[in-house]
């Protein structure tokens, strides 16, 4: 009786933060958020990877964070801050779903699960890093989803965070390359060149993995 509580209140919870990061995600913009982390001093790097987790979990779109994220602590700084608190937010929306919320996850990614759960039985981790580098679900969505397969919660961490860095890297520069157009700082050409360099490879660097994964095995073949 009081799991059952508390699941309900956990759904409830999700749900109501969804809802609310959809009604009020016009309130929350890059000079927002700027504002937020210059008020808290030396805290504000901990304030923004809170509100990425917060984001995270409640389904508030990760790229927008991230851009600003560049934007606000410069390219290495940046993707650390960026990619903390993803991983951080993967990593609660993981446990909510394995423990929590499993039945509206079950209905939030509808058939695809069984896709999921066929991919981790058969391929462990590596199922984990191929969907991190190529978007076959939504990121939110899919934090949640394999939170209801069998890997290990250390594996998905782990494969989580390095898989995510590519990305991570490319879309927090381009906010920083962004944010220096805006403000006229020197070398813009050549940051906004890096910048599209960055994007190229990790749209492209997904595409790679994929065919090296549907490319036949030479050993079986023989």
């Amino acid at each position: 009786m009081r799991a059952n509580l508390i699941r309900a209140l956990v759904f409830f919870v999700i749900i109501g933060g969804i809802v609310a990061a959809y009604l009020y995600r016009d309130l929350l913009n890059a000079e927002v958020l700027e504002v937020w982390v210059a008020d808290a001093g030396v805290a504000g790097p901990l304030v923004f990877m809170l509100i990425y987790i917060i984001g995270t979990v409640f389904f508030f779109p990760g790229a927008f964070l991230t851009l600003a994220g560049g934007a606000i602590f410069g390219p290495v700084w940046g993707t650390l801050y960026n990619l903390t608190g993803a991983t951080i937010g993967a990593a609660i929306a993981f446990l909510l779903a394995r423990y929590l919320a499993s039945d509206w996850v079950e209905k939030k990614t509808a058939g695809r699960l069984a896709q999921l759960k066929g991919g981790v039985e058969e391929e462990g981790w590596r199922f984990v890093a191929f969907v991190r580098l190529v978007p076959l679900f939504p990121f939110n969505v899919l934090n949640y989803a394999l939170g209801l397969t069998r890997i290990k919660f250390l594996h998905y961490l782990i494969t989580s965070y390095i898989c995510m860095f590519p990305g991570a890297v490319a879309y927090t520069y381009l906010g920083y390359a962004v944010r220096e157009g805006a403000s006229g700082g020197d070398g813009l050409i050549q940051k906004g060149i890096l910048a599209l360099a960055l994007i190229a490879v990790s749209l492209f660097l997904p595409r790679v993995i994929k065919r090296m994964r549907n490319k036949p095995d030479i050993s079986e073949a023989k």
